[in-house]
């Protein structure tokens, strides 16, 4: 591998594996919001926001965190009172009571307005107006959920990076990814080189232990791990790795205040790629060198298809970062380059097609699926079980295979992801 290619693939790494605390979604709206306040600096009486299809579905029905509360005014709110762009995806971390207060106060001053931007130039889209009582100032995020792309402030434009066109060109680089290249990285890379991204399973399994301490969501963890649920599954690996995955993302969709591991914008996503992985290791007491090289290929492996798919799609995302964790767990195994893209195959034969209904409490229902057909996928790939080119959409070629799971997911969806907003605006 040529030098600059493997820098690029760790710079990768560090830019899409990052905290983030509650749902990226509404974050990345308190997130613009936050930077429109800053650029006008007074206090702010209104706020207006224009809002791709994808953004809205995704922060309709999750927690806050910090708040008790789901949806989008009290984001907003929260940007307004404690929110810092500095802090990128961990906005709202300096949260506390008294500004809980204040921010409820906003809400109830109804000055808060949501739009869908009917014309958005991308999937992931945010336009955030801020109003003070004698300035004006407009803040846009494109592309991905942290990059500002525009920013004006009382009519004058203070950044600008959509005049040219590019808003597809805001991912965080041009480097060229492939199933052979990841592989190659993750199992030969000096390990100094990946040892941060052991820090994905110490803030995921924190995140998970949270759920030890309360009631979060619809609890699927706990059911998981139930004396009745036992008796039916029995106390395996399996379960284990299963039930800590759900744990995480029941506390994150919840709205805990709790950092997460994010993959590609999505906390569910970074959970997904790590916890069956970290679990699957720790239980079978795997080196942390393998530990290591597996969260590698599983985290780069979920970068690599989500470029394709699209950031937001119609496509859920965890089932997605459950082909990473297939990938990671068919390491551990002792599997081969051959048998981590059969489980790649796999997957992608198994659950390709769950939509993305937005992000919710439920959502822990889709993650404990994705780990567990992770799982299933990579004992059928170590036993050289495949599911073959003449079925369904795979290929031979397992990156084929993968360009035919995002073509699906990113242009054949598109219908069906507007009728899932429709059916979800227009519930009675």
């Amino acid at each position: 591998m040529l030098k600059t290619e493997y820098s690029d693939l760790l710079d990768l790494l560090h830019k899409e594996v990052v905290p983030a605390i509650g749902c990226t979604e509404p974050t990345a709206v308190a997130l613009a919001i936050s930077k429109a306040k800053e650029v006008i600096d007074e206090k702010i009486i209104r706020c207006e926001v224009y809002l791709s299809s994808n953004i809205i579905k995704n922060s309709m029905g999750v927690g806050i965190p910090g708040t008790g509360m789901i949806g989008l005014p009290i984001a907003i709110a929260l940007g307004v009172i404690v929110g810092k762009s500095e802090y990128g995806l961990e906005v709202l971390k300096d949260l506390n009571p008294e500004k809980l207060e204040e921010a409820k106060q906003f809400v109830d001053s109804k000055q808060i307005f949501v739009h869908l931007k009917e014309d958005a130039p991308d999937k992931l889209y945010i336009e955030a107006c801020c109003i003070s009582k004698n300035k004006k100032s407009k803040v846009i995020i494109c592309g991905t959920h942290t990059h500002i792309a525009y920013v004006e402030a009382n009519d004058t434009v203070l950044l600008d990076e959509l005049s040219a066109n590019n808003q597809q060109q805001t991912d965080t680089d041009q480097v060229e990814l492939n199933f052979n290249k990841i592989y190659d990285f993750a199992t030969s890379a000096p390990l100094e080189d990946l040892e941060f991204i052991q820090q994905a399973a110490v803030l995921n399994k924190l995140a998970a232990d949270e759920s030890s301490n309360g009631i979060f969501g619809h609890s699927v963890a706990r059911v998981i791990q139930s004396k009745s649920y036992l008796n039916i599954m029995g106390d395996s690996v399996y379960n284990k790795l299963v039930a800590v995955t759900a744990a995480a993302c029941d506390v994150r969709m919840a709205g805990a205040m709790i950092p997460v591991m994010s993959n590609s914008g999505s906390g569910n996503q970074g959970i997904t790629a790590t916890l069956p992985v970290v679990v699957f290791a720790e239980e079978l007491n795997k080196p942390k060198s393998q530990l290591i090289r597996a969260l590698t290929l599983s985290h780069l492996m979920v970068i690599y298809i989500k470029r394709g798919l699209g950031r937001l799609s119609g496509l859920c995302g965890v089932t997605v970062a459950g082909i990473g964790a297939a990938c990671g767990i068919t390491h551990l195994m002792g599997g081969s380059r051959e048998q981590v893209a059969f489980s790649i195959k796999n997957m992608i034969g198994n659950i390709a097609g769950v939509i993305c209904d937005g992000a919710k409490p439920s959502c822990a229902l889709k993650v404990s699926n994705a780990a567990s057909s992770a799982t299933f996928s990579a004992m059928m790939a170590m036993d050289n079980k495949v599911i073959s080119s003449l079925e369904g959409i795979a290929d031979e070629d397992v990156d084929k295979t993968i360009n035919n799971l995002n073509a699906i997911g990113s242009d054949g969806m598109t219908e069906t992801d507007k009728m899932v907003l429709n059916i979800m605006l227009n519930k009675n």
